[in-house]
C-alpha cells in the first residue's frame, strides 16, 4: 500500500490517471459503469474524514467542496482517497439522505412497526459496515446529534433489544428479567465511540470486508457468561446457532403475541386477517387482540412451512 500510494501522488501519474478520456461503458464488463456512476454522485459523495460524519452538511459534498476549491469533482476525489496514507474513505448515502439530513430516517424509527436490523452488508461487505450500526444507534441517536433532535435512550435500547426479539420470537432474552437469558452489554456510555472503518482481507481468496472497532463496552455477557472483557475476547462461547421452529419455546410465542398486539395498539394500522400457527397460543391473543383486527384465525403446521410463533398480517386488499 504505502509504495502505491506513492506512486498515485507523482505529479505525472496524477495528471496521467485525470486525464485520460472516458470510454462508453460496457455493459458486459462488470463495473464497468462504476467511472460513468461517480461522476453522477458527485453531489452525494461526503468525505467521512476523521470525526466519521454520517449526517454531512450539503455544503461538504465532493461536488460543492470541489466548486469551492476551483478544481473539477473527480481531481478533488483523487486527492482526498490518497488521504491517511490511502486509507481515507468517502460516504454515499444511496437512501433516506434524499433532504440530506436525518430527519426521515427519525421518523421511521419512531414508527411503532419499524424495526432496527441489518440490510444486505453480507453481500457488499467490502462496500458497508452494517455491524456497527448497534452502536451508531446510541452514540448519535442517544447522544451525539447535533442537527435534530435525537432520541431517549431508553428508547434505542429498547429498538434494539425487546423489540427484536419480540419480532423473531425470542421470547428468552430481550429485557432484563428474572428468568430470562442474561444476555447483557455493560456500556460506559459518556466514552462509547466508534473508529474509523477499515478493510481487512481475511475472507476466503483473500476477500475484502471492512470492519469497524468500537469503544465502551466494558462487558459483553452472553447466557451468563462474560464473552468480552473491555475490548478483550475472554475464549468464551456460550451462544448457539438457532435454526427455527425447534428452537423456539411457547413463552417465545406469548412474548410475540403480547409484543406484537402492543405495537399494534400504538400503531394506525387496521389489519383484516391475522393467521396463527399455535392453537395454544390463540386464546392468549384472543386476550390481547383489539377491535382493529376483523379475523383472527388458526392454520394447524402442515398446512404451511411457517413456525408456530409466526405471526402472518395482511392489510385491506
Amino acid at each position: 500500500m504505502p509504495e502505491l500510494v506513492a506512486r498515485l501522488r507523482e505529479p505525472a501519474v496524477r495528471a496521467a490517471i485525470l486525464g485520460e478520456d472516458n470510454l462508453a461503458t460496457n455493459p458486459s464488463v462488470v463495473w464497468d459503469e462504476v467511472p460513468a456512476a461517480l461522476e453522477r454522485f458527485v453531489y452525494r459523495l461526503y468525505p467521512l474524514g476523521p470525526t466519521l460524519d454520517y449526517e454531512p452538511l450539503p455544503e461538504h459534498s465532493l461536488a460543492r467542496l470541489a466548486a469551492v476549491k476551483g478544481v473539477p469533482p473527480l481531481e478533488l476525489f483523487y486527492d482526498l482517497m490518497l488521504e491517511d496514507d490511502g486509507r481515507a474513505m468517502m460516504l454515499l448515502p444511496i437512501y433516506n439522505y434524499a433532504w440530506e439530513s436525518h430527519d426521515v430516517i427519525r421518523e421511521m424509527l419512531l414508527h411503532p412497526q419499524s424495526v432496527s436490523g441489518l440490510s444486505d452488508g453480507g453481500a457488499h461487505c467490502g462496500m458497508i459496515c452494517d455491524a456497527s450500526i448497534p452502536t451508531y444507534m446510541l452514540t448519535h441517536w442517544a447522544r451525539d446529534r447535533t442537527r435534530g433532535e435525537g432520541l431517549p435512550l431508553e428508547f434505542v435500547v429498547k429498538k434494539q433489544t425487546k423489540d427484536t426479539a419480540t419480532l423473531y420470537g425470542l421470547g428468552d432474552r430481550g429485557s432484563l428479567e428474572v428468568g430470562l437469558r442474561a444476555d447483557i452489554n455493560v456500556i460506559d456510555f459518556e466514552n462509547l465511540r466508534l473508529g474509523s472503518p477499515w478493510m481487512a482481507h481475511d475472507l476466503p481468496s483473500g476477500g475484502r470486508r471492512l470492519l469497524q472497532d468500537a469503544e465502551g463496552y466494558d462487558y459483553t455477557i452472553v447466557a451468563g457468561e462474560v464473552t468480552r472483557d473491555h475490548g478483550k475476547d475472554t475464549g468464551a462461547r456460550p451462544g448457539r446457532l438457532l435454526r427455527g421452529r425447534a428452537d423456539r419455546r411457547h413463552p417465545s410465542s406469548a412474548s410475540s403475541l403480547v409484543g406484537f398486539a402492543e405495537r399494534l395498539d400504538e400503531s394506525r394500522l387496521d389489519l383484516h386477517v391475522v393467521v396463527l400457527r399455535d392453537e395454544t397460543v390463540h386464546p392468549l391473543f384472543e386476550e390481547h387482540s383489539h377491535d382493529r383486527i376483523e379475523h383472527l384465525v388458526c392454520f394447524p403446521e402442515v398446512h404451511t412451512g411457517l413456525s408456530a410463533t409466526d405471526i402472518f398480517e395482511t392489510g385491506p386488499t
